[in-house]
């Protein structure tokens, strides 16, 4: 009888632990840190490359932006400016652009690479930043779609967030993604003026917020505040103090150090 009870015991205790281990699901890093173009800068490591975006999910952070292109032969490739060592990128195809490596021996990475190496895990969001075209009005509105579809296509829609400079890329999100976060990069525009577009929230260069009653006002109207990119501890500091959602910074172990500190 003694020799039962025992087992039973043991079954309850064993079934209880992994019920507890089942409540127990990894979410979001619970911090406002994002890591602009990934955590590259300590170790010297491309910028949005593969690597940086691993070393951004290793050290903790809330988020890593990367910066999305298209190329001639409509590949989408993530790289923050138009021209990818010498080569435009939106003039070359997908295999022109291979021919050059990073400096880390990484190819430039497609969009789709670099999604399916974030979505191994779930605390660390995605933040992708849809680069405007030189096409006009219709190549901002046809690289959002191709964006949005290929998020759709891996099934990687709860890791992203969308931010653009481009208004016409935030309004086609705010059309084809409605569930998506999205916010506005430029800055010209009032909070008042993205809530009625259907934005999430504004991400502007921190002296923007200088000026006016930003953080006050984007609580009434439940939009957020990232700001961009803020790389000094007093501004770090004072953004902290005013309670922002996010931000965007060059020295993302600097800023989860601070936010350690002032615990």
């Amino acid at each position: 009888m003694k020799h039962s009870s025992l087992i039973i015991i043991l079954m309850v205790t064993t079934l209880g632990g992994v019920f507890a281990q089942k409540k127990v699901i990894k979410t979001w890093n619970k911090n406002v840190v994002i890591a602009h173009r990934g955590a590259w800068k300590t170790n010297q490591l491309p910028e949005n490359s593969i690597a940086s975006l691993k070393e951004a999910i290793r050290i903790g952070c809330h988020g890593s932006e990367f910066d999305v292109h298209m190329t001639k032969d409509n590949v989408l490739v993530v790289n923050h400016d138009a021209d990818y060592q010498g080569l435009h990128i939106e003039q070359s195809t997908y295999a022109e652009l291979l021919q050059k490596k990073l400096s880390n021996g990484e190819s430039i990475p497609t969009a789709e690479a670099y999604i399916k190496e974030g979505i191994k895990q779930k605390a660390t969001r995605l933040v992708f930043e849809i680069k405007p075209t030189k096409k006009g009005r219709a190549g901002d509105i046809a690289i959002a779609e191709a964006c949005v579809n290929l998020v759709k296509k891996l099934k990687a829609e709860t890791w992203v967030d969308y931010i653009s400079f481009s208004w016409d890329v935030m309004q086609k999100l705010a059309e084809i993604a409605p569930q998506a976060h999205i916010a506005y990069l430029k800055g010209e525009k009032s909070l008042e003026e993205l809530k009625a577009a259907k934005m999430s929230g504004a991400d502007y260069q921190y002296g923007v917020y200088q000026k006016g009653e930003w953080f006050a006002k984007a609580k009434e109207l439940g939009l957020t505040i990232n700001a961009w990119t803020v790389n000094t501890a007093p501004e770090m500091n004072w953004l902290l103090d005013n309670k922002v959602e996010f931000i965007t910074t060059n020295e993302p172990e600097m800023l989860l150090e601070l936010i350690k500190n002032r615990k």
